[in-house]
């Protein structure tokens, strides 16, 4: 016998509704309608508002309680008499005979609270008078080109004020896949390439046709390949107001803006402005086009981890704009002081409650979406010690969403990464929990290469902790816990550690009180550019031995967008506002410092094709394979004898030993100078049938500061090797 609904549907002002199924929440097409679904624990009544897709005004307003005392001739089958379509907590209801495409969604809910004044606390903040964002919402509309200011503004910027700015969308799911999935790549042999989508090719100098887009980025792959990354870590791409904060900066001229997009406005959609389909305004083509983009990396050997921030929200503090959470819910979705302030660990205005249990699963929901419908490998959590603050502020020994997201079966395959600090007082490194899961940006080795780099002593001890994946910070866990990096995109590039002493933040317009003070950086004589040839010689010999040291060491290796290649911000280390050529790849770099990203390209490659570099165990420090030495080995300018308190130091890594001893590559013998002076290293004995082959010497000028793997020469003299001051050398045993 065939099944047949026959549950009742009844008119309103011309539209045929019935109860719906409060799950999934959000919106969700469903045979003949769409069923829309919001929870609120405390509101007291909601309504749901259905607009023409770009349309000012309503096409109608469909209450979910009482609707049919005037409009209905059947009786109701909702909860009770009144025609409640309401079950539990969760405000639900099918409506039939909509078009997905042409209409846009939102919902107005009061409770028992007057709305609060700006400023003002307040536990509650209902106001039926504001269209709400669904929360889940898979699309979002209001901001689908890039930067774009309406005509009818005179070139202002989106009034803030508009009475649904970010407005709900659906889409379809009708992407073909074919057989891609994600790829799950060992840990230990990733690279990561950390970098912002639309800088990656907005410069003119791209020359891609769509600049600053997913499209954009697809065209690129093969300079991916030829660099060797086989990650991409990309920040975030979730939809934010780039308008958010938005304002002239009177010393250019030009507008600063929410550029970065670390201010999420909807945790399920992606960010119409960085697709070339968002001038479509259609969510399904924003959506197909990131999706090509994931597809076409995979089938180059690339993966996808996002940058996702669930600390806070666009919603900021008392002052702040109320576009979803706070009108639905506030004291479910945020934290909140007994007074009913917005705790503030993010430095954001707000913090959100994620040791709620609906806040916990809408995370969870948010991160099964992006693996399950997007094919994404992994997420790097920002600020993610905020994922650890009780709903009072205090700290959590174990915080169960950490464990939730470490066993949940979705993810289960999926990269883990957390930014591991924010600005409550979690700040510690290796304040998670692994689960066997987890990994961390390792700030300490970022800080620890930066201070040996420059020369300061007492910091051999410290890089040799790094050089093993930092066992003293992660005991009981591998190397692949450790994310290593010199630089990322809060901070300076590469090109300006070795450039720039202090940071250079005025054009933000924020008297230079914005970003850290504590760079660890050194100009090498000059402050900014300069056309010393001198000092411009030690500043690419600086650079080189940054990416050196971080792609010897165990762990993930981290690079961001651009180093490769010299970019530059000018001495700014907080560029988060700026839509401008301080944050955009000049890709004319590429040819102006050709010899960088060949040294880059040559020293991914080296790490790819030598095991020895990845391992994923720990060091034993001994002799297990019986090749006649340990796996690792610690020097000096003698061989076997190290001075931890100097600013010299040499490490050999046994080949036999490569990844547990389950594979046999070459010995790799690193000595790092970071003297004024040229000094002598003896070299350790290799055993007889091998020889020493010269790699990397970054004190001589290219080509000779390195060659390509595989056809490294062998040195002449196989007992002593000069290594020139502030400089590296790579020697390959085979």
């Amino acid at each position: 016998m065939n099944h047949i609904d026959i549950q009742p549907t009844h008119m309103y002002e011309g539209f045929r509704v019935r109860l719906g199924r409060p799950y999934p929440f959000g919106a969700t097409i469903v045979p003949g309608g769409i069923n829309f679904s919001i929870f609120s624990h405390h509101a007291n009544s909601c309504v749901l508002v259905l607009f023409e897709k770009g349309k000012s005004k309503p096409l109608v307003e469909i209450p979910f309680q009482g609707m049919f005392q005037k409009n209905s001739t059947r009786e109701s089958i909702s909860s009770d008499s009144k025609g409640n379509f309401r079950i539990g907590n969760v405000f639900t209801m099918t409506v039939f005979d909509l078009d997905y495409k042409a209409i846009e969604y939102g919902f107005r809910l009061d409770g028992p609270y007057c709305k609060t004044e700006p400023g003002q606390p307040g536990r509650h903040r209902f106001d039926p008078s504001k269209i709400l964002l669904d929360p889940y919402a898979k699309a979002i509309g209001g901001r689908d080109v890039w930067g774009l200011r309406e005509p009818q503004s005179n070139g202002k910027i989106p009034d803030p004020q508009e009475p649904y700015p970010h407005r709900a969308r659906l889409i379809y799911d009708n992407f073909d896949w074919a057989d891609d999935h994600p790829l799950d790549l060992s840990m230990e042999d990733l690279v990561i390439y950390e970098m912002h989508v639309r800088s990656f090719t907005a410069h003119p100098s791209a020359k891609v046709k769509h600049g600053g887009t997913f499209t954009g980025i697809a065209e690129k792959i093969p300079y991916f390949k030829e660099l060797g990354v086989n990650c991409l870590e990309l920040m975030p791409i979730y939809e934010f107001d780039e308008f958010q904060n938005s304002r002239p900066n009177p010393k250019t001229g030009s507008l600063l803006m929410n550029y970065w997009g670390y201010s999420p406005i909807g945790f399920f959609a992606l960010k119409a402005g960085y697709a070339v389909a968002g001038k479509t305004k259609d969510g399904t083509l924003v959506a197909n086009e990131f999706k090509a983009l994931v597809k076409e990396l995979h089938r180059n050997g690339i993966e996808v981890i996002l940058d996702l921030l669930f600390g806070h929200t666009a919603e900021a503090d008392e002052y702040g704009a109320t576009i979803s959470y706070r009108g639905i819910d506030n004291p479910i979705y945020y934290m909140l002081t007994p007074e009913g302030y917005y705790y503030n660990f993010s430095k954001a205005g707000n913090t959100l409650n994620s040791s709620n249990p609906i806040v916990r699963e809408m995370v969870l929901e948010a991160l099964r979406y992006w693996v399950s419908e997007y094919h994404v490998d992994g997420f790097r959590f920002d600020l993610s010690s905020i994922l650890g603050h009780k709903p009072d502020g205090g700290l959590i020994n174990n915080p169960s969403i950490l464990e939730a997201l470490a066993i949940d079966p979705i993810l289960s395959q999926c990269k883990l990464i957390a930014g591991g600090w924010n600005d409550g007082g979690l700040s510690k490194i290796d304040a998670f929990m692994g689960y066997g899961r987890w990994a961390e940006w390792n700030g300490n080795s970022r800080d620890t290469i930066r201070r040996f780099l420059q020369g300061e002593r007492g910091q051999a001890w410290a890089m040799g902790q790094v050089i093993q994946g930092s066992p003293n910070l992660y005991t009981g866990r591998g190397t692949m816990t450790s994310i290593n990096f010199v630089t990322c995109h809060d901070g300076f590039t590469l090109a300006d550690l070795v450039s720039y002493s202090r940071k250079h933040n005025e054009v933000n317009n924020e008297n230079n009180n914005d970003g850290i003070s504590d760079n660890y950086s050194l100009n090498c004589g000059w402050e900014g550019q300069t056309d010393s040839i001198a000092i411009n010689t030690l500043r690419r010999q600086q650079m080189k031995n940054a990416i050196a040291m971080l792609l010897v060491s165990q762990g993930v290796p981290m690079i961001l967008m651009g180093d490769e290649v010299g970019r530059t911000q000018r001495g700014n280390n907080n560029s988060y506002c700026q839509d401008n050529e301080l944050n955009w790849l000049n890709w004319t770099f590429l040819e102006t410092n050709k010899d960088l990203f060949r040294f880059f390209k040559n020293c991914l490659a080296f790490r790819h094709a030598h095991p020895v570099l990845r391992n994923k165990d720990r060091f034993q420090n001994y002799d297990y394979m019986g090749s006649g030495y340990a796996d690792i080995t610690w020097h000096g300018t003698q061989a076997w004898h190290i001075d931890w308190s100097g600013t010299v130091m040499a490490f050999m890594l046994c080949g036999k030993h490569a990844k547990g001893g389950t594979v046999t590559d070459n010995y790799v013998y690193v000595a790092m100078n970071m003297h004024w002076d040229a000094l002598s290293y003896e070299i350790p004995i290799l055993p007889p049938e091998l020889k020493w082959h010269l790699f990397v010497n970054t004190s001589v000028a290219p080509p000779h500061d390195i060659y390509e793997s595989g056809s490294e020469p062998p040195l002449k003299e196989q007992h002593f090797f000069l290594v020139g001051g502030h400089s590296v050398v790579i020697l390959l045993g085979k």
